[in-house]
C-alpha cells in the first residue's frame, strides 16, 4: 500500500515525530506533532487515535524507531513514511 492509499484510503493518523520547532518550519497537512522523545508519554493519546499510524520525521530515522516503540506497545498497522519531503512527494 503506497502512503497516498493510506493517507487517502485507510484514514491513517498522520504522525509528526520531529521536535515542535521543526514542526512549526513545515509539515504535511493534518499531522499530528508527537515528538520521539514523547511518544512513551503520550501513548495513552496515541492509543485513542484511529489507524493505521503513518510516521513521518526529517530522513525516517527518528519516524522508524517511533515505529518500532508503537509496534512494541501493540499498536498496528504502523508504518514509516520516511523523512518529510519524501511524504510531501508521495502525497502529490
Amino acid at each position: 500500500m503506497t502512503i497516498r492509499e493510506l493517507v487517502n484510503e485507510q484514514n491513517a493518523t498522520v504522525i509528526d515525530v520531529r521536535s515542535s520547532w521543526e514542526f512549526e518550519d513545515g509539515h504535511v497537512n493534518g499531522a499530528l506533532n508527537i515528538p520521539l522523545d514523547e511518544i512513551p508519554s503520550r501513548l495513552d493519546e496515541i492509543k485513542e487515535l484511529p489507524g493505521p499510524y503513518l510516521l513521518y520525521c526529517r530522513s525516517g530515522n527518528r519516524s522508524g524507531m517511533a515505529a518500532g516503540m508503537l509496534q512494541q506497545f501493540g499498536l498496528s498497522p504502523v508504518y514509516n513514511g520516511g523523512g518529510l519531503a519524501d511524504m510531501q512527494i508521495a502525497l502529490m
